[in-house]
């Protein structure tokens, strides 16, 4: 059993954070393991608290995983302050966990702010320079570069500058796109640029898509996948997540984790 450990906030709604890690993890059979950086009463109709751990209550987390289970991935996603990032860093490199996948968690969809700003250098100083993938949403990437991000050119060149910062493979995902019928996710390995375009699916229903797509990734980098195949899987899982929706709550909604795996199922049953 390969297993992937997400060190992030909890969403008590269940729509993103290590709630919606665990479930990916499950959905593409790794067993799951968590360290939580901070708890938020989060709903569909936004983010009403967050409550920070400690750095010691991170690292205890992570020694006890460390010094017991191990790890064959390692997802960061809100990580809420420079003290927080630290802590992890150091960790990381004293347990040698590789295939590390950062997701840069900085505003909730509904805007409100899960990334202090003086933790976003603590971030390209401590924590990049470990990622074996980065996957920011445009407004991250460009919050990261200094860039504004409008054209694709400007997407690569984003990816150039992330890339400049130690990371090993960079993803910059396609949601806030400003083309309303494709969003295109962009991969780069640092000696090629991949492009996986979707169909833009409309619906109000997106919370949690980053912390989704990212925790597929770690899943498959877990299982031993290329990074490429990883993005190919990932950007499957959440268009299915997404496409095969549920109705839940009154504001933006989550998405079906189940779907990739009820999708596979139909499929090899012959329906």
């Amino acid at each position: 059993m390969k297993k992937a450990l997400t060190i992030a906030g909890s969403d008590s709604g269940g729509g993103a954070g290590i709630q919606a890690d665990l479930k990916t993890f499950q959905e593409l059979e790794v067993f799951g393991m968590s360290a939580l950086t901070a708890i938020t009463a989060q709903n569909t109709l936004g983010v009403h608290g967050v409550y920070p751990m400690t750095a010691e209550a991170v690292i205890k987390q992570m020694e006890a995983i460390g010094d017991d289970i191990g790890t064959d991935a390692v997802k960061t996603g809100m990580l809420f302050n420079s003290e927080i990032i630290e802590a992890v860093s150091e960790q990381i490199r004293h347990f040698k966990w590789r295939n590390l996948v950062v997701d840069p968690v900085m505003i909730a969809k509904g805007g409100a702010s899960l990334l202090q700003q003086e933790a976003i250098s603590a971030m390209k100083r401590h924590l990049l320079p470990l990622a074996e993938v980065l996957t920011p949403n445009i407004p991250e990437a460009e919050v990261l570069t200094g860039l504004t991000i409008r054209t694709f050119d400007d997407k690569r060149e984003a990816a150039l500058r992330l890339y400049g910062l130690g990371v090993r493979n960079v993803v910059i995902k396609g949601g806030h796109d400003e083309n309303a019928a494709e969003s295109n996710d962009l991969l780069f390995n640092g000696s090629e640029f991949c492009t996986f375009p979707s169909k833009r699916i409309p619906t109000k229903n997106t919370h949690g898509t980053g912390c989704t797509f990212s925790a597929a990734l770690t899943a498959e980098l877990a299982k031993g996948s290329t990074v490429y195949d990883a993005v190919v899987t990932a950007k499957a899982f959440i268009h299915a997540a997404i496409e095969d929706g549920i109705e839940i709550g009154h504001g933006q909604g989550p998405t079906n984790h189940g779907a990739f795996r009820k999708r596979k199922e139909l499929k090899e049953s012959g329906q």
